[in-house]
C-alpha cells in the first residue's frame, strides 16, 4: 500500500431524471462521456445506457479511487450491479502533479472553484500526469455478463459526467486523490495552507485592523429558500456500518434533519419573524413523537416508542396530534391543567355564546377538558384560549381535527368527522 492510499469513499444519490438537458456542460464532462463513446464497440448499447441514465435508472454512485459502482434498473425493472474502473496515479505522478499546482497557484484556486481549466490539464500531460481518461481507459465490469460496455455500464458513465459537471474533484478521487489528501500535499509541501495561498491572500497592519474594528461590513443577503428540502446524503455504500449503527434509521433522521432546517428556513425569512418569540428546547419525550409523524419504518417507530415510554398505540395517537398542530397539540393530549381567572372566564363564556339554548349539549367539565354527556366528544381548551376537538375510540381520547376560536365549531368537526365515516 502506498503512503497516500486510504480507505476514501464519496456516495452520491441518485440523480433525478434528465428528460430535455444533456448529460455534460463542462468541457472536462464532454471529454469523460468521449473516451466512452469512442471506446465502446456497440453504439446500440451506448445509446441504451444515455437512455436509462435520462430515464433516472442509475442509484446511488459509490466513487473509489480507481473503481465507480453504482445499481442500474432496467426497463423491465431487472437491476444490475456496473462497475467501472479507471485506472489510478502513482505516487510518483501525484508527488509531480502537486509540484506543478504549486508552481501555478492559478490552478489550485481554479479546483477550488470546482474548476478543472484545460491549461491544468494540458500542464499536467506536459508532467506525465494524464488526468483525463482516454479511448479504453474505462474498463467495465457488469454482473449481465457482457465483456464490452454494456448499457448499465454506459449509463453509469453518462451519470458520473453530471457529477463531473458539479465537482472535478470526483475525477481525482478515482485517479486516486481524495480532496482533503490533496489539499494536505498541497499545504504541507508548500508551507502554507492551500486555500488561502489560492486566495492571494495579503492580510492588513494589526492596527489598521484594530482601528477599523467597530466598522462592521453589511450584513450578506438572506438565504434562497428551494422549493423543496435538500435531498441528504445517500448510505447506499459496500461499507459495512459499524456495530450498533442502523443505516436505515440513520437514513430517516437525515431526511427529517432536511426537512426541518427548510421549515426552519422558511419561518426565519418570513416577514416579522424577528419578533416572534423563540421556541423553548425540544425534550427528548416531545422529539420522538416529531420523528414518528414522519411515519418511519416499524422498526424506527418501534424504537422511538421504547425511547420515550410509550406503547405502539399511545406513540401514534401522539404522532397524530403532532400533525395537527405540533408541540401545542401534543401537550394538548397529554397535561392537564385548570384554567382559572381570566382565562376561565373567557373559556366560560365563550361556551355561553356557542349555542342557542335549544340545542346546546350537556357539557361535564374536568380542568381543561369539557365532555358532551352520553356522546364519544371532547372539547379541550389550549393555553391560548383555543378549542381542540377530540373524540373517542376504543376507550381513548384521540385528537379529531385542527383547533378553532369557536368550541360549537370546533365540536360539530367531530360530529361532521363520524357522518363521513359512515
Amino acid at each position: 500500500m502506498t503512503r497516500y492510499e486510504e480507505d476514501v469513499e464519496r456516495t452520491f444519490a441518485p440523480l433525478p431524471p434528465a428528460h430535455g438537458r444533456g448529460f455534460a456542460e463542462t468541457w472536462w464532462g464532454r471529454a469523460w462521456l468521449k473516451a466512452l463513446e469512442d471506446a465502446a464497440l456497440d453504439t446500440a448499447q451506448v445509446k441504451t445506457g444515455r437512455r436509462l441514465a435520462r430515464a433516472g435508472a442509475v442509484g446511488a454512485v459509490s466513487v473509489r479511487p480507481g473503481r465507480l459502482t453504482a445499481v442500474v434498473q432496467d426497463r423491465d425493472r431487472t437491476t444490475h450491479r456496473a462497475d467501472v474502473l479507471l485506472e489510478r496515479l502513482t505516487d510518483d505522478q501525484w508527488d509531480r502533479f502537486v509540484d506543478m499546482a504549486i508552481e501555478r497557484s492559478g490552478h489550485v484556486a481554479a479546483l477550488l472553484d470546482r474548476d478543472m481549466p484545460p491549461h491544468l490539464v494540458e500542464d499536467a500531460a506536459t508532467a506525465g500526469i494524464e488526468l483525463m481518461p482516454g479511448m479504453g481507459d474505462l474498463e467495465p465490469e457488469c454482473d449481465c455478463g457482457a465483456w464490452d460496455h454494456c448499457g448499465h455500464t454506459a449509463a453509469l458513465c453518462y451519470q458520473v459526467a453530471r457529477l463531473l459537471d458539479q465537482d472535478p474533484f470526483v475525477l481525482l478521487l478515482m485517479r486516486g486523490r481524495a480532496e482533503a489528501a490533496l489539499l494536505e500535499a498541497l499545504q504541507t509541501q508548500h508551507g502554507a495552507p492551500a486555500r488561502e495561498a489560492a486566495q492571494g491572500l495579503e492580510g492588513m497592519d494589526a492596527l489598521e485592523a484594530y482601528a477599523a474594528g467597530d466598522v462592521l461590513p453589511p450584513l450578506p443577503a438572506p438565504p434562497r429558500l428551494g422549493a423543496v428540502p435538500g435531498v441528504p446524503p445517500s448510505l447506499d455504500t459496500e461499507t459495512a456500518p459499524p456495530a450498533g449503527v442502523d443505516p436505515s434509521a440513520l437514513t430517516f433522521l437525515a431526511s427529517h434533519a432536511a426537512s426541518e432546517a427548510h421549515r426552519l428556513l422558511s419561518e426565519a425569512l418570513r416577514e416579522g419573524h424577528e419578533r416572534s418569540p423563540v421556541a423553548g428546547e425540544p425534550t427528548t419525550s416531545g422529539d420522538a413523537v416529531r420523528l414518528a409523524a414522519g411515519e418511519p419504518d416499524p422498526d424506527v417507530l418501534h424504537r422511538l416508542g421504547e425511547g420515550s415510554g410509550r406503547t405502539r398505540e399511545a406513540l401514534a395517537v401522539a404522532a397524530r396530534a403532532w400533525r395537527l398542530g405540533g408541540a401545542t397539540a401534543l401537550s394538548v393530549l397529554e397535561e392537564e391543567w385548570s384554567p382559572q381567572g381570566d382565562a376561565l372566564a373567557r373559556a366560560r363564556a365563550a361556551l355561553e355564546s356557542a349555542w342557542e339554548n335549544e340545542v346546546r349539549p350537556t357539557l361535564h367539565a374536568r380542568a381543561n377538558r369539557w365532555t358532551v354527556a352520553g356522546a364519544p366528544r371532547q372539547l379541550r381548551l389550549d393555553r391560548r384560549g383555543r378549542w381542540w376537538p377530540y373524540r373517542e375510540e376504543r376507550g381513548r381520547w384521540v385528537p379529531a381535527g385542527a383547533p378553532g376560536q369557536d368550541p360549537a365549531t370546533a365540536l360539530a368537526s367531530v360530529a361532521a368527522e363520524a357522518v363521513d365515516a359512515l
